[in-house]
């Protein structure tokens, strides 16, 4: 069935990434969907991206003059990826200033397609509650499921949500990790489909790997969710590091996909709220204050 499309001015003066730049070949026409509407993207020999409204013509995989384009959309490059917009941003995509550090692995870990909403998988990403559940001997085990007592704030601009004080023991919280402990966490929402997680470093006590969800939200009910990591890991692969993540995100698919409703009801009277979700709360009424009405179920006036 084709999910209705209507225009919401906050999701599309928003910036949202569509590929790692990684994997995109020059000058060849690349698809996808973002709110509802097909776009066709690649890059120049020099790596400088172009997104455009899809064309009649456009075949995925097609040679491409991107002189010729004369619908090219805003576009970025930041963190590795493209960012697009199809309207006009007034403001500039959030800083992930750890990337930049020298030290750093900055690793693009996966693109996954999710039969879910933007903003559903992003309530999941920020839920520690499900670890013993779903991602069983790794990020959580039984009995250690209980979630301490942690703070959720919102900047005084009202740009992004900070979670602090997270604590949860887990087995293996990293591909770098050789035993269980209390893992710190910090959760980070600076965008409506985006979120950015720092968590305690098996290697340097002192500073936290980063692990940043941006989710493209192909249609109301249908996302891709790109997975950047930038971690302090010395001793493990790409590859290793990729399939640890994977593994994860292979374990939430399943779940996310069998939400229901797939779009996020913001009305807390639609859900039961429990300690575990107080960012959930406060992501929802974050979401209602901003107006934003693609993917969520909007409160009833």
């Amino acid at each position: 069935m084709q999910v209705e499309q209507k225009i919401d001015p906050v999701a599309n003066n928003l910036w949202h990434v569509i590929s790692a730049l990684e994997e995109v070949k020059a000058n060849i026409i690349h698809k996808t969907q973002l709110l509802g509407k097909p776009v066709s993207f690649s890059k120049t020999d020099t790596g400088i991206p172009c997104v455009w409204h899809t064309n009649p013509t456009d075949v995925a995989g097609d040679a491409v003059d991107l002189t010729s384009i004369n619908t090219h959309l805003a576009v970025q490059y930041r963190y590795g990826y493209i960012w697009a917009s199809l309207g006009n941003p007034t403001e500039d995509i959030f800083q992930i200033p750890e990337y930049a550090e020298n030290d750093r692995r900055n690793i693009h870990a996966a693109t996954v397609g999710v039969h879910v909403s933007a903003p559903r998988a992003i309530e999941n990403f920020l839920d520690m509650g499900h670890f013993p559940y779903v991602h069983t001997n790794i990020l959580g085990i039984e009995p250690h499921t209980e979630v301490k007592e942690y703070d959720v704030n919102i900047s005084v601009d009202e740009t992004e949500i900070l979670a602090t004080r997270c604590l949860f023991y887990q087995p293996m919280a990293s591909a770098a990790s050789d035993g269980g402990s209390d893992v710190e966490y910090v959760y980070r929402v600076p965008h409506p489909y985006c979120s950015v997680l720092y968590k305690s470093s098996a290697l340097d006590e002192s500073r936290m790997d980063v692990i940043a969800l941006f989710v493209q939200p192909l249609d109301q009910e249908r996302v891709r969710a790109h997975m950047m990591l930038s971690l302090l890991d010395i001793d493990n692969t790409d590859i290793s590091i990729r399939a640890f993540q994977q593994t994860i995100f292979g374990q939430d698919k399943p779940i996310l996909e069998n939400q229901f409703p797939k779009r996020l009801p913001l009305d807390p009277r639609m859900e039961t709220p429990i300690r575990a979700d107080k960012s959930a709360i406060t992501y929802r009424r974050w979401l209602s204050k901003k107006g934003l009405t693609y993917g969520v179920i909007p409160v009833a006036a």
